[in-house]
């Protein structure tokens, strides 16, 4: 049996991912696909546009088989963190021969053999690093000098160092050359616009593209082009106020938590420093939103997007212990499945047969089979899904959700 596996956002699903989908399988000639899925909130350190169970929904519309809820703690963490729990999740099924992901380069090659040089860290390539970064440089420019400077050949490819696919690329195959797995990795030629593209112009345009229309208030048809027509069709019905969610409906919930812990400081938390801390607490006066304040932080050496996810990490009570725990593991201790084709019961047989992790499939049954500490961690994450579905409820003028009593999606 050949099973690709795939790690996902979908924030939302565009012709883009379906040739990646439709692309991965004719690559392979898998059986089989799975995706693994960020929770509803994602690596950019955003909230997702719509629920998780919307986004799996659509995805086993357009060809994924089995659908794993990659946990939050990992979904809204760093490209290593993010790639170490996904790819960790999938080698642990026991059942995955190969691990698809778009890029830009499309090189299995090159990004594997960038991949070993910042897995074994060269003594030239550590100390062209450290010369960097005490020259102010920030770490993503030093890293990409210290390859150069270690493997000169790599110069013609300087752009792939600025390519979040091709970085994201990169983690993966780390990963499974730290996990020691069999699966194989795949890279898959990104079609059309570049991922922080904010152009329509093609039909393969980017997440963020759709996105920035639907934030303009352009509306679901005026992108419907570039998305399957089930990915339309059911999202269509699921965006709060035509829009889906964004950073700004935390903003109040974000500024009480800033309040409330500002005595106390914020580098507790998953990636905030003590300098960044400082500066929070410094400029909470000047606090108007999410996106703003996270403006009025950025430096030359912290982005916008490293500080979003920053603060989404005091926000969610994600601490360095959390991740410290993680780390000790050295893989994601539990599957939750969300969704899953029919005819896919031979890989959930499979699955079964071989995994090394727990299968979660009904949340009720979950504390009877998870060790202590891996309940810990779900229920962390089912509370932070909980925040999630308030804040859509409040702004749909609904009742908030329970996650315990949305069923399994099957299609």
């Amino acid at each position: 049996m050949k099973v690709n596996g795939i790690i996902a956002e979908y924030n939302p699903f565009h012709n883009g991912h379906k040739y990646h989908l439709e692309e991965s399988r004719r690559l392979t000639g898998a059986d089989y696909t799975i995706a693994v899925l960020s929770g509803n909130f994602i690596q950019r350190g955003d909230p997702a546009l719509t629920d998780k169970h919307t986004r799996a929904k659509i995805a086993l519309h357009n060809g994924i088989d089995l659908v794993l809820e990659l946990p939050t703690v990992y979904s809204a963490s760093s490209a290593e963190y993010f790639a170490t729990g996904a790819v960790s999740l999938l080698d642990k099924l026991g059942v995955v021969t190969h691990l698809c992901f778009g890029s830009e380069c499309g090189s299995t090659a090159l990004l594997r053999k960038i991949a070993s040089i910042l897995r074994e860290e060269p003594e030239d390539y550590t100390r062209e690093l450290k010369a960097r970064l005490r020259q102010g440089c920030s770490y993503p420019v030093a890293r990409n000098a210290a390859l150069i400077h270690h493997c000169p050949a790599l110069t013609e490819n300087g752009k792939i160092f600025s390519s979040p696919n091709n970085i994201l690329g990169i983690e993966y195959i780390k990963a499974i050359m730290n996990l020691d797995s069999r699966m194989e990795p795949v890279a898959v030629t990104r079609q059309g616009s570049g991922y922080h593209d904010h152009s329509t112009s093609s039909i393969y345009c980017s997440a963020l593209a759709i996105r920035q229309a639907l934030a303009d208030g352009r509306g679901l048809d005026s992108v419907s082009y570039y998305m399957p027509a089930s990915a339309h069709e059911i999202l269509k019905d699921k965006l709060v106020l035509g829009r889906g969610i964004c950073c700004n409906d935390f903003s109040s919930a974000l500024y009480y938590k800033l309040l409330s812990e500002k005595e106390y400081g914020f580098d507790k938390y998953l990636d905030v420093s003590t300098d960044l801390s400082n500066r929070i607490c410094r400029h909470l006066s000047e606090y108007r939103n999410f996106d703003d304040f996270c403006d009025l932080l950025k430096t030359k050496e912290l982005t916008y997007t490293r500080i979003s996810r920053c603060l989404l990490h005091i926000l969610l009570n994600l601490t360095k212990e959390d991740m410290a725990v993680c780390s000790e593991l050295e893989h994601t201790p539990y599957a939750r499945v969300l969704g899953f084709r029919r005819g896919a019961e031979p890989l959930l047989g499979a699955i079964k047969e071989h995994a090394s992790i727990p299968l979660v499939t009904k949340l009720a049954d979950a504390e009877k089979i998870l060790p202590t500490d891996t309940y810990l961690m779900l229920k962390q994450d089912l509370q932070i899904s909980q925040l999630y579905y308030g804040v859509a409820a409040g702004l749909a003028g609904e009742q908030p959700v329970n996650e315990y009593s949305i069923p399994l999606i099957i299609v």
